[in-house]
């Protein structure tokens, strides 16, 4: 019988990632495959002579976090059209992406980090970057606020913290799109 591995492991063998993290993105992107067959868990386990193949989806975004914004601009059938945003937690900038392609006159990309920027959001001059930066920290005036619009995907922290900010920051009129993700809203004895 021939030796198993794991996907990711393989994918990285095979060079088709440079790291497990990176391997793993890919097979939950879905661009991982083996003849006809798509692999989407990292751990599932495979013949080690196995060929993988890298199939890129072509993303309209800069990241696939743009992909969540624009189900629920679909779905909520909004329009951003000459708005001013907010994004809390911007990250690589799929949000913003979506706002700026929907017509969004600026954008404030907000995050704790530095540099996560795509380029390309960075040099849209309808953006205005603000890297390390704590939302709960940041007093209202360094915003320029009202917004039209905030939206948020943020991880390691509850959105107890951040929606009632950004509730201040909104137009009376406007809205937030919030990204909800479980196991940061749940106490820590509730997360397995």
């Amino acid at each position: 019988m021939a030796k198993k591995c794991r996907v990711d492991e393989l994918v990285v063998a095979q060079g088709l990632a440079p790291d497990l993290e990176t391997a793993r993105r890919l097979i939950m992107a879905g661009e991982i495959r083996s003849g006809d067959r798509v692999w989407e868990k990292a751990g599932e386990r495979l013949p080690a002579d196995s060929i993988l193949d890298h199939k890129p989806r072509h993303c309209r975004w800069v990241s696939r976090g743009g992909l969540k914004l624009e189900r629920a601009v679909a779905a909520f059938s909004m329009s951003v059209a000459g708005f001013r945003c907010l994004d809390i937690g911007a990250s690589t900038g799929g949000f913003t992406d979506v706002l700026l392609q929907n017509g969004a006159a600026e954008v404030v990309a907000l995050d704790v980090g530095y540099g996560l920027l795509d380029a390309k959001i960075q040099n849209d001059p309808r953006v205005i970057v603000k890297d390390r930066t704590n939302f709960r920290l940041i007093a209202d005036d360094e915003l320029g606020v009202p917004f039209d619009l905030a939206v948020t995907d943020v991880s390691f922290i509850s959105l107890r913290h951040i929606l009632p900010k950004a509730a201040t920051m909104i137009k009376e009129e406007g809205a937030i799109v919030a990204l909800i993700k479980p196991q940061f809203e749940a106490d820590r004895e509730d997360v397995p």
